[in-house]
């Protein structure tokens, strides 16, 4: 008989090697051995990401690879929400995430919100072209433990001061902490504008995140 172990460590390579055709296979055969869905994604999915993540900073995968297995990961998602309670998802913090007003680039953004919701935070993500009025609204909407903002573009950048601006006018700079990225993207510019962390990629981003709810 198949242990645990074995059955969650099969989804976890499938998550490594970008197995796109069986990992949902795989999450559903852990389901029907009887493995609760949340230590499926936690256990088997997530741990997976995490060894991409250390691929990734390892020059051993690169950006298509990080999307790839981000892919992977949501064919497997679809497969175990019917079993995922609400309840049963136990999650580690709160996300809001936007590309600024002004930049339609989305890639990198999309890869930080798999690699967050891999992790166990709540991600809502707000998509691209967002002005400072909407992170103000989701943030009082959604009381997040951290506001992240992605920006491609150098004309773009300075979105993120006005972001930073409109939530100390609305009182609520100090309830959040502030993640930035992108290309043109430094950690100059993150202190210069008031952010609290300026991250070079999506994995060291997520970590960021991850040391801030512990």
């Amino acid at each position: 008989m198949v242990s645990r172990e074995e059955i969650l460590g099969k989804v976890r390579d499938a998550i490594v090697n970008l197995d796109i055709d069986n990992i949902g296979r795989l999450c559903l055969e852990a389901v029907e051995a009887g493995i609760p869905a949340y230590d499926v994604v936690m256990l088997g999915m997530s741990k997976g990401m995490e060894i991409v993540g250390e691929k990734y900073e390892h020059n051993e995968y690169f950006l298509a690879e990080l999307i790839m297995a981000g892919e992977v990961m949501k064919e497997g998602m679809k497969v175990l929400e019917p079993y995922l309670r609400s309840s049963e998802m136990r999650k580690i913090g709160k996300v809001v995430i936007g590309t600024v007003r002004g930049d339609l680039h989305d890639i990198g953004k999309n890869i930080v919100v798999t690699l967050l919701s891999a992790a166990g935070f709540e991600v809502i993500d707000l998509g691209v072209d967002v002005p400072p009025e909407k992170f103000v609204e989701a943030v009082k909407e959604h009381n997040p433990d951290i506001v992240g903002m992605s920006a491609l573009l150098t004309t773009t950048m300075i979105e993120m001061e006005n972001v930073i601006k409109a939530l100390k006018e609305a009182g609520l700079r100090d309830g959040v902490k502030i993640i930035i990225g992108g290309a043109p993207i430094t950690r100059e510019f993150a202190e210069k504008i008031g952010a609290d962390a300026a991250a070079r990629d999506a994995v060291e981003g997520v970590n960021i995140c991850k040391s801030w709810v512990k």
